[in-house]
């Protein structure tokens, strides 16, 4: 809901209230964060007359201002909304509010303000949309007015959000190859947190989401402010605190494109668009941020609303070794044990014998595949699968035919291309010709072969990513940003039942702009389930399961060579879009059999899995990890209880299931499909020896108040409750 009056603007939704005053000559925003209620026009001027600050000592004469746009006219000294100059001059922005337009919803709602600013000439657009989930998108626009002459070389542009002085905890993220999503926390501070990404994707160290909360914040408890960048570029974070505050707040949390020099310059009628950016207020901790986001995703129209099929993935059984006989048995055998899809990954095209050469060449290769990949595709659909191909579209070997004939199209200096990583270099796609040849390529291969999928890879950052047409080298990373953007919409309006995942060495690109336009991400590289159990964990603060490609490894892990029992393994890939990445010709007939049963309890539990809410548990100690799916009416959910490693304590001791309604009665069993888990203990508790053998009926005020003293686990093992409502 929403109200106004005298231009003070009030957007509601799902707990969530954000107040805007535009009495002034910029708007401010005075309160987001929780539900003032529906305010009269006494609670509005209430809020309004207690958004004045003091006028401090060896200040500014007035009180100082933080508003939408902050500038150092308003005196503000932190990092400006607007960054640029006009041949060297117009460098100090005020704008001033010539227009609102308001959009009323009974659940949020939208206000977008046009500023002028007579000092750089430019007009300003920023829109604000309270989503009926409670996120609050934010886009800024600026346009260069067609009459001035000159160009404007727009150096930045931060969107800003301001946060109370309750909020004093830091918490984003790092990590490398197969250790995404690596958490960091401290403390904030006079000055900035700043984060800059200048990968040319946000890249498996990427920041992910950036939360600011109240001391201590966990999954369950505490306030938190978070923001995510919706953009697959460079891109900048930060949390910023003055000593004087912000306004009648105390720190800032913000960020935007990271735009290199001269990459955006506007002539006369030229815009700019910023990355949508998302910020979410949650009382109940991250959890509660996740729920907010999760259900923005799934109300999208284009979001995956047909069963997750269970995916073989060809990469870690076969590697290069594309012998149809060995690939045929290993279809043969996915569908023996439920598979729904299977992805031929890296090596069926021209001269792509290891990752040195072929890579651009989008033909499939004569010599390993005479007939094409007919006869595969046509085994596994015989067998009621989905067929799957594996690209990397933006990236090229030296030795291919494509880098051969279009040096020109590479994404590189002039005077030539410079480090190679992976043994391979960046296609310029932002050039009209490449980006024809790549659509052109993809789209007949997927004609060809009705495609269902694309695993679509990105295995290196774009350093000294610039353009070699249009006049010089400039900058690209935007360009390109852009044209990857333009090529997968055409793909997808060509064949509007092609998915994609988003992969990037791994999880190096996941943002919510790529997912715009993708239907799910490879969140590692390491299917070994020790990793992953943490990695899928904090991937899962901004996305749903159901958008979360998760595998089972063979015994070793590939990534990082430890051995892990297969219910482990098993148990670890459920809460999300599961896959097998394992070579099952050499498995034995038991190990066939464990996988039978996990794709049955996989099928059994994806309706809860992939429409539920995911809930978190705060424990005491890292070791030990408590995380579920909960039916959004609190009847039903699904827990793993793991170990990572051992720990000084020996019990557990009462540990509340998250999500479950107090009030309720349910009945709890372990669900041991997978096989036994490896038990450091002689038996019990009490409890879980009864679920062991069948229900057992406990009140919800056990369960989710008081908590079950969970079984010693050995490492490196999980557990898998079940828990139903008593009718």
């Amino acid at each position: 809901m929403q109200n106004r009056s005298d231009e003070l603007i009030h957007l509601r939704a799902a707990g969530v209230s954000l107040v805007m005053d535009a009495t002034g000559t910029v708007p401010r925003v005075i309160h987001w964060g929780g539900d003032l209620g529906p305010l009269d026009d006494a609670g509005l001027e209430g809020i309004r007359l207690t958004a004045s600050t003091a006028q401090l000592n060896n200040a500014p004469d007035e009180p100082r201002v933080f508003s939408i746009w902050p500038t150092e006219f308003e005196g503000w000294s932190g990092t400006q909304a607007l960054g640029g100059h006009l041949a060297g001059t117009a460098t100090t922005p005020r704008p001033v509010l010539s227009h609102t337009r308001l959009d009323a919803q009974d659940d949020g709602g939208a206000v977008t303000f046009t500023l002028a600013d007579a000092e750089t000439g430019l007009d300003i657009d920023v829109e604000y949309r309270l989503t009926p989930d409670g996120v609050l998108e934010v886009q800024s626009t600026v346009t260069r007015p067609a009459a001035p002459d000159g160009v404007y070389d727009l150096a930045s542009l931060s969107t800003m959000m301001p946060v109370p002085s309750r909020a004093t905890e830091i918490a984003d993220f790092t990590g490398k190859w197969a250790r995404e999503r690596s958490p960091q926390r401290l403390p904030v501070r006079d000055g900035a947190h700043s984060r800059e990404v200048r990968r040319g994707k946000p890249g498996v160290d990427s920041p992910y989401l950036l939360m600011v909360g109240t001391p201590a914040f966990g999954f369950r408890r505490g306030e938190v402010w978070a923001m995510h960048v919706a953009y697959s570029g460079d891109q900048r974070w930060f949390v910023e605190r003055l000593p004087e505050g912000a306004g009648a707040h105390s720190s800032v949390i913000g960020g935007g494109e990271l735009l290199r020099a001269g990459e955006v310059r506007l002539r006369p009628g030229e815009s700019y668009a910023s990355p949508r950016m998302l910020f979410v207020w949650s009382s109940d901790g991250m959890d509660g941020v996740a729920d907010r986001l999760h259900a923005r995703l799934r109300r999208r129209a284009q979001h995956p609303s047909s069963p997750r099929p269970l995916v073989l993935n060809t990469w870690e059984a076969v590697y290069f070794d594309h012998r149809l006989d060995r690939l045929a048995e290993l279809v043969d055998r996915a569908a023996a044990i439920g598979i729904e899809r299977v992805v031929l990954d890296d090596g069926w095209f021209a001269g792509r014998r290891d990752d040195s050469a072929g890579l651009g060449d989008w033909t499939v290769d004569d010599d390993v595949w005479p007939l094409g990949l007919r006869p595969l595709v046509d085994r596994i659909r015989d067998r009621g699968m989905q067929f799957g191909l594996w690209f990397e579209p933006e990236m090229t070997n030296l030795d291919s035919e494509l880098a051969r004939t279009h040096p020109d199209w590479l994404l590189a200096p002039s005077s030539g291309v410079g480090l190679s990583s992976r043994h391979q270099y960046v296609v310029n796609i932002a050039h009209p010709e490449a980006w024809a040849y790549l659509l052109e390529r993809i789209d007949a291969l997927v004609t060809e072969y009705s495609i269902d999928f694309l695993k679509w890879d990105h295995n290196r950052d774009l350093n000294e990513a610039v353009s070699r047409t249009g006049g010089g080298d400039r900058p690209g990373v935007r360009a390109q940003t852009i044209a990857l953007y333009a090529l997968i919409d055409e793909l997808k309006a060509r064949h509007p039942g092609l998915e994609i995942e988003t992969c990037a060495s791994g999880g190096g690109r996941i943002d919510l702009g790529v997912l715009e336009r993708t239907d799910r991400v490879w969140a590692s590289d390491c299917n070994d389930p020790v990793e992953r159990q943490s990695i899928q964990q904090w991937t899962s603060l901004l996305l749903p399961p159901e958008l979360i490609g998760s595998h089972v490894g063979a015994p070793r892990s590939h990534t990082t060579g430890r051995v892990a029992d297969a219910p482990f393994r098993l148990a670890t890939t459920l809460f999300a879009h599961a896959g097998v990445e394992w070579d099952l010709t050499e498995c034995t007939e038991d190990e066939l059999e464990t996988l039978r049963a996990w794709s049955a309890l996989y099928r059994e539990f994806r309706p809860l899995i992939h429409h539920g809410r995911t809930v978190h548990a705060d424990l005491a100690h890292e070791a030990t990890l408590l995380h579920g799916s909960v039916a959004v009416d609190g009847s039903r959910a699904l827990y793993c209880w793991a170990r990572l490693a051992t720990s000084a304590p020996g019990q557990s001791g009462r540990v509340p299931l998250p999500g479950l309604d107090p009030a309720r009665g349910y009945r709890i069993r372990v669900r041991e499909d997978l096989g036994r888990a490896s038990l450091h203990q002689g038996g019990g508790p009490a409890w879980f020896d009864a679920a062991r053998a069948g229900w057992v009926d406990l009140p919800g005020s056990v369960l989710a108040a008081a908590g079950l003293p969970m079984p010693t686990l050995n490492p490196a093992q999980a557990i898998l409750f079940e828990v139903d409502e008593v009718r």
